[in-house]
């Protein structure tokens, strides 16, 4: 493309979807990406997998609509992980 371009793109095996990091592809600056969410089937192993790689990963939450960890990258963009179903069953009452 140019040698102002450089990215990788990132597509989940069987996914449609991507998202692409690098230099060249936006203005604006590192770091001022907030709330990219990533899906995973079990967050305790995706909690592991982050941690595993030495970065530095909150306790999974659990809430009714599903269980998350949170973590920035190294430009300090914002990401969580997100396993839609709950680990934990709501308390019945």
């Amino acid at each position: 493309m140019s040698e102002d371009v450089r990215f990788v793109q990132l597509t989940p095996p069987g996914s449609a979807c991507s998202i692409a990091v690098g230099e060249g592809l936006t203005r604006m600056a590192p770091g001022l990406l907030d709330n990219m969410q990533v899906l995973v089937t079990d967050i305790e192993e995706a909690h592991e997998d982050l941690r595993g790689r030495g970065i530095e990963v909150t306790e999974i939450q659990d809430m009714p609509w599903g269980s998350f960890v949170y973590f920035s990258d190294p430009d300090g963009n914002g990401w969580a992980v997100q396993q839609t179903t709950p680990r934990t069953a709501p308390a019945e009452g």
